[in-house]
């Protein structure tokens, strides 16, 4: 064999690797580089501090209440993605043309712009002509400030979250039920396995792919968040909407305390590095790989 062809194969996925280090891997490491420095964005020197960005971060409580935030965030969206996700695709796990319908209806929030869709609901949770107010008020409820009051503006961002995100949770659950084999569903019909027992005992271990991935994609997605909270709230009323990547975007692209932003951001790594291990370990050896 010539070199040429023992060379080949890495020749045909450099191209990829080069752009992946280039805009991937690279700006990774120029994050923790510059998260060791205070540095304004402008001035062409740098001020090395050590840790102390990191040491600031940590002992600041606004801070502090961005992770609480985005813990809190992050909980409720995979939780509730996940969970109502799985319950609609169990739904619409049919062939009839109806059922095909309301999956296209329900996918469809999936591939509209993030921009968009937060606009829209800045407008239904307007709290005098917001139609999310009026439905409630049928009900004999009282207006709601959805996005200008603490005690609910974290949970309207999750509403909106949610609502993106199950047409996509759905399909792909759907999916999942699909490529179980129908002998499956046979063998507990001549059993006469009550419906709850069927679903605990053989839907849902046969799920566990389904189940494994989408948690996976859901928390890593809802540590990112900045859209909805940039055009929606951008991070008030008193902070209580303020995430990690929203706050890492504030001092760097407005406060232009470039070596802090980056500390957050290193911070964030770390952290979503830890929970999927952590997810890895615990949850691993329970997927059912058919």
């Amino acid at each position: 064999m010539t070199l040429w062809h023992k060379l080949r194969p890495y020749s045909m996925v450099a191209p990829a690797i080069i752009v992946f280090s280039l805009f991937a891997i690279y700006p990774i490491f120029y994050m923790i580089y510059l998260s060791f420095y205070d540095w304004n964005f402008v001035s062409p020197t740098k001020t090395f501090v050590g840790i102390q960005n990191f040491v600031d971060l940590l002992t600041e409580p606004e801070f502090q209440q961005v992770l609480s935030n985005t813990t809190m965030y992050t909980i409720l969206t995979v939780t509730l993605t996940t969970g109502l996700s799985l319950l609609l695709a169990l739904w619409l796990n049919r062939g009839n043309f109806f059922y095909g319908i309301v999956q296209g209806a329900i996918f469809s929030p999936h591939i509209i712009s993030l921009v968009s869709i937060s606009l829209l609901w800045s407008w239904l949770m307007d709290p005098e002509y917001g139609l999310m107010n009026w439905v409630i008020g049928l009900f004999g409820f009282g207006k709601l400030q959805w996005l200008a009051h603490p005690s609910t503006s974290l949970i309207s961002l999750v509403i909106v979250a949610v609502w993106k995100g199950i047409g996509y949770n759905t399909l792909v659950f759907i999916a999942g039920l699909q490529s179980i084999p129908p002998d499956i569903y046979e063998a507990a019909s001549l059993d006469r396995s009550r419906p709850w027992t069927t679903f605990t005992k053989l839907i849902l271990p046969m799920l566990s792919p389904t189940i494994f991935f989408l948690v996976i994609i859901n928390m890593i997605g809802s540590f990112q968040v900045f859209e909805t909270i940039a055009i929606m709230t951008q991070g008030g009323p008193i902070n209580s909407t303020n995430t990690l990547v929203y706050y890492i975007y504030q001092y760097g692209f407005r406060f232009f305390k470039i070596g802090y932003a980056s500390a957050a951001g290193v911070i964030l790594l770390v952290i979503v590095g830890i929970l999927t291990v952590i997810y890895f370990k615990l949850l691993s050896n329970r997927v059912h790989y058919r």
